[in-house]
């Protein structure tokens, strides 16, 4: 009688036909052929009954079961790594795919055991060393998987991103039109206002899509560096955001020299954006500070608000896009969660820092430390 990896590499075609039943039911509208389907789990068998003839020290064992190692040669991609992949393009759930796993194991050992019938030593220490290499596929399958499905959806908002700026542009020129024509009154005036504001929150969200999609794509956020003084910046960003928040008393604090080399454009989006956040978590009937001083080499800007405190179990993800939000979780649904992630890459684009101190007693506090002048770049050696 043979031993696994044997009876692997002489039974994989009734595996396969068995495997190719069971897969077949979990067919999506847009499903893998057939040949992708076989030539994956023929390699992947293979590539199993190959490492079980090899020797294996603890050390391999272990990274092997966590998903450290792969098979893959020459920097070519396994056959797990391209069917997670080829999955996640198929349409298929992270579940359907696991199940086709589970069922090429399931296909595997209830042969083997129909064929072998009492196991030996050696016998279950292949057994060990079978579900391992099984593991390492699913493993290697779920990484290309999510990644897939990552960029999938990140191409996804980019393009919604794009297609939406077009129609939001023509809501703003066309209200700004009729704004400028000087004969409305209330309340098509209210209203025609009200319209123009909303279009310009429409395109700030639209905004902080793309600057997502930008950076989850391995691009930084671009920064146009001129010299401005925050100080009038500040104002800007108090008109525009009391434009949207009429009832919320925002109240600005300057001190020093607020001159830097700073992307103006870049430094209003990220203001309005914590000046926002300030507003949605703070307590209404209290105002929103908004300070900055001048000092030697950096620009200081805080905005403060008083309220509930940040929850000490959200400081750590604080800044990251989109972050889930836990049952019973006070926080606006409303809200994806892109504003402080969209602050935090712009300030690390002008080579600064944030900080947040956040209590019942003083309040919250977001911090920006934004160096005046670039860091000068030692030259490259070609």
């Amino acid at each position: 009688m043979s031993r696994l990896p044997a009876f692997i590499r002489d039974h994989i075609e009734q595996i396969l036909s068995e495997w190719e039943t069971f897969a077949r039911t979990l067919e999506t509208e847009t499903p893998m052929d057939t040949v992708a389907l076989r030539d994956h789990a023929k390699e992947m068998l293979k590539v199993v009954a190959d490492d079980l003839d090899l020797p294996q020290t603890m050390g391999e064992q272990t990274d092997k079961a966590q998903g450290k190692r792969d098979a893959s040669l020459e920097g070519r991609p396994t056959a797990a790594q391209q069917h997670g992949a080829g999955r996640a393009l198929s349409g298929f759930t992270v579940e359907q795919m696991v199940s086709e796993f589970r069922a090429l194991r399931a296909s595997v050992l209830h042969l083997w055991k129909r064929e072998r019938g009492t196991a030996n030593a050696e016998d279950l220490q292949d057994l060990t060393r079978f579900n391992e290499a099984i593991d390492q596929a699913i493993a290697e399958s779920i990484t290309t998987y999510a990644r897939g499905v990552r960029q999938s959806r990140d191409r996804f908002l980019a393009v919604l991103g794009h297609d939406l700026r077009t129609p939001i542009g023509a809501i703003m020129t066309s209200t700004q039109f009729l704004l400028d024509l000087g004969d409305l009154h209330d309340p098509q005036l209210t209203l025609i206002r009200q319209m123009m504001h909303s279009a310009r929150r429409m395109n700030r969200l639209v905004g902080d899509l793309l600057e997502l999609t930008r950076t989850r794509m391995g691009d930084s956020i671009p920064i146009h560096r001129a010299n401005i003084d925050v100080g009038e910046l500040l104002q800007n960003v108090v008109d525009e955001t009391s434009a949207s928040h009429p009832t919320h008393r925002l109240v600005i604090q300057k001190s020093g020299d607020l001159n830097g080399d700073l992307d103006h454009e870049r430094l209003i989006q990220a203001l309005i954006n914590l000046v926002s956040n300030a507003v949605h978590h703070g307590a209404a009937d209290r105002p929103i500070t908004i300070t900055a001083v001048g000092e030697p080499d950096d620009v200081v800007i805080s905005v403060h608000n008083e309220g509930p405190p940040i929850a000490a179990d959200h400081m750590n993800n604080l800044f990251d896009a989109m972050k889930e939000i836990q049952p019973g979780s006070t926080r606006d649904r409303r809200h994806l969660g892109l504003g402080l992630y969209i602050v935090d890459k712009i300030v690390e684009a002008h080579e600064g820092r944030i900080e947040v101190l956040s209590s019942a007693d003083e309040g919250t506090t977001f911090t920006i430390h934004l160096p005046k002048h670039a860091a000068e770049r030692e030259p490259q050696v070609r």
